[in-house]
Order: C-alpha cells, then structure tokens, then sequence
C-alpha cells in the first residue's frame, strides 16, 4: 500500500493507543494463570494478534465481550493443540513465548515472519539447554524447535541484546513455581520494559525478589507456610496501558503541526517511551503535562541531546521531532537499532536524506541537523512500521508531498495511526 500526506494544519483531541508491551504481557499471563483473566482496552495490532494466537494454541480460551473486553481462560501452564505456534512478526513475542513454550514437554516448532526470521535468536540455543530444554535453531535463527518441561535453575545471561528474552524468563519460571533460585543478568538493557514486566506478574500474584537489575531471586519454599487454599482463584481484570511508543508519534506531530490534546497515558507508567516528555521539554516544545492528557504545540523548536539507550523505539520519532530543531540534535543509543525490522539507524539516515535532512552515525550516536526545512519525497517503510509513521509526521510541514510505500507496515503495532492523524487534520490518501 502507498500512502501520500500532504502539508496539513493539525488541531483536536485523540486517544493514544493501547499498549502492545503491555497487551503482550498481559496475554502470556492470562494463559499461566489459573484461573479467569478479563482484559479491558485490548489492542489489535498486528502483534496483539499474535499474541493472542499464541495463547490459544497453547490451551487458553478467549472469548470477546460485548463491550470489546477479552474473557481469557488460563490454564496456569501450556498444553500445546498442535506441534506449532507462531509469534508473527513480533520481536517481543518470539523472545518472551519462547521459554513459555519450552514449559511443554512436546517437542513445539515456534516460527515467525517477515524480518522476525532474519533476527538472531541464538541467546535461546545457549541459555535453554542449561534449563533442561532441548532446542534446534536454524543457526540462531528461526524457526526453533523446543522440547521441555522448562526447570527453573541458577542461570546467568546476557541482558545487553535485549531485555525481552529475561521477561520470557521470568514468566516462565514463576508459572514453573521456581523456588530458591537465581536468574543473573549482565548489563541488562532497557531495565523499565522490566518494571513493566515485574507489575504485570505482581498483578498475576508472582513474586520475584529484583536485586538491582542484576539478578532476580526467587525465595525458598517456607514449610511453615499455610496451605494453598482449594477455592477457585478469583477472576483477575487487567487493564492494558495506553502505549507511549505510539503516542510518541502523535505527541511529536503536535510539537511540529499543530496544537493537539493526547488522551490516555498513565504519566506514572513504566513504559520506557514515557521518556518522550524529556524530548519535547529539552527541544522547547510547548507542553502540559496533565493527570488525564498531555497538551502539546509548537514553539521554537531548538536541538536537544537525548540518550534513547533504553529506549530505543524513539529513534524514528526524535528524528522526526529533530529534523524540524534548528541546530544538530544528538541521540544516544544507536547500537541498540540493528536488529530491529530494519537496520533502523542507516533505515532513518536513508530515508530521511531523501527529505532533505543530514543524519550522521558515529559509532553510538546519531547526530540530526535540523531546522533548515524539509522537502516532500518518495520514501520507503523498509516493511518497518516505525518507519513509517516517522516519515508520516514529518511529512505534514514538509514542502509538497511525500509518498510512502509498504506504508502497510503500521499494522504491526498501531493500525489505526494514519486514521487517528487524519482525524487531527492531516490530508492522507491511501492507494
């Protein structure tokens, strides 16, 4: 699909998307619990999908309410219906079922598409062996085959690449009700994706004791403790959070294009991208943080330096927000974009060369030369949906317009974004 948007005056009130991180999650524990999980504001990327595919084949019931609310039914474990599952395009979703599914003691085929495939996975080839796993990977890449039961045992592991293979980790281990043990990290990487892990378990009644990021304990058996009680478990409700990794591109289209109100955010949240707010403050974009909204216009926007190191997800719309700053802006964090849908460091460079702005890579820095005014272009998404929705944004006060190919790639995490823009005032047409 190509998506053209012209220079457009942006204006109004939209709802930020629900959260795929959060969603994600809130589906692998919905399937280890016991018992009956209802999930309010679910997403419907093409990644929640996924997710919510995964569960099924895994043994859980979903049923869609009325209202537009998920009814799952856990089994507190997996009981695979099929030798396969597949985690679609979903960087997190790969990372995180995989130790799930090895909780399985059938040998399960996990596959995945698109740029998933091409993405290493060899972290699980060293790391499940040690936990009892058996595991055939295509040289560290999909598709992987698994076979458990998963034993929770002193492990260590790299958290560098990324922290979505120890949130995989964790949740399998409390569902294996792992009991005097110790998962040590090595420079974890995007430590609040943790927090947002470690509350989605709090909320399923799993504890883990975190030392610092650097290891994670889960305590002895107590032999004075009472026994489990036989009532069923109660119903748990799970409300997924409003995703600051999509905001971010509505919150810079309002500091470029035009003064906008973003509804539902929780400002407290743990999600990484919440950083975003630092952006827009240092860049002298106008702002009102609110309880219940954040206003945000535009002002004289100056060059910022930002560190994305833990989250890296808001490349693509600090280049956005960058390339309409007047001086060079500076972010940190490149190492953390190779191994994402696209090379997104050279993808971003590329791209956005063709709108007429400068971007230099030097070694873990990004340097953006901005405020000299962008031109309208043919861009391309790299099948990346993060791509494209920055190129999206900074087409609306670009000279003429700008076509995006394979604009499709949006639908991975935030399918209504081109909708959600039009309905502030941007001109898009789709063909």
């Amino acid at each position: 699909m190509k998506v053209t948007i012209q220079p457009s005056e942006i204006k109004g009130t939209i709802q930020a998307p629900a959260s795929k991180s959060s969603m994600q999650r809130g589906c692998a524990a919905s399937l280890l619990y016991l018992g009956t999980t209802i999930i309010r504001n679910p997403g419907h990327s093409n990644d929640d999908k996924a997710a919510l595919g995964v569960i099924k084949d895994l043994g859980a019931k979903v049923e869609t309410l009325a209202d537009g609310s998920l009814k799952i039914a856990g089994i507190g474990g997996v009981n695979p219906e099929s030798g396969a599952v597949s985690c679609g395009e979903s960087g997190l979703g790969i990372r995180m079922f995989t130790p799930i599914v090895s909780m399985s003691n059938k040998q399960i085929t996990i596959n995945g598409e698109g740029s998933l495939v091409t993405r290493p996975m060899d972290f699980f080839d060293t790391v499940l062996p040690q936990l009892g796993v058996q595991i055939v990977s295509r040289e560290g890449k999909l598709p992987l085959q698994v076979k458990g039961p998963l034993q929770p045992k002193n492990i260590t592991i790299d958290g560098s690449l990324s922290s979505q293979f120890l949130t995989g980790l964790l949740m399998a281990y409390a569902a294996s009700n792992a009991k005097d043990v110790t998962i040590t990290v090595d420079n974890l990487k995007s430590k609040p994706y943790i927090d947002l892990t470690l509350n989605v378990m709090k909320q399923f009644g799993w504890q883990v004791e975190n030392r610092n990021y650097e290891a994670f304990h889960w305590k002895a058996a107590d032999p004075n403790a009472p026994a489990v009680s036989a009532a069923p478990p109660p119903t748990i409700t799970y409300t997924v959070e409003g995703d600051w990794s999509g905001a971010a591109f509505l919150l810079v289209t309002g500091a470029i294009a035009g003064n906008i109100t973003v509804k539902g955010l929780d400002v407290q949240s743990t999600q990484a991208d919440r950083a975003v707010l630092q952006a827009l403050q240092s860049c002298g974009a106008k702002l009102s943080i609110q309880a219940e909204q954040i206003e945000v216009g535009p002002a004289a926007l100056k060059a910022f330096q930002f560190d994305a190191t833990e989250c890296p997800d808001l490349f693509p719309p600090l280049v956005a927000l960058a390339s309409y700053c007047k001086g060079t802006t500076v972010i940190q964090g490149v190492g953390r974009l190779a191994h994402k849908e696209s090379d997104r460091g050279v993808t971003l460079q590329e791209e956005f060369g063709k709108m007429g702005v400068e971007i230099e890579l030097q070694d873990d820095l990004m340097l953006i030369k901005g405020g000299n005014g962008l031109k309208g272009a043919a861009v391309h998404s790299h099948h990346d949906h993060r791509i494209a929705m920055a190129c999206a944004v900074a087409a609306l006060k670009a000279t003429g317009e700008t076509e995006i190919s394979e604009a499709q790639a949006i639908n991975k995490s935030y399918p209504d974004f081109y909708e959600h823009i039009q309905q502030l005032g941007a001109v898009v047409n789709k063909a």
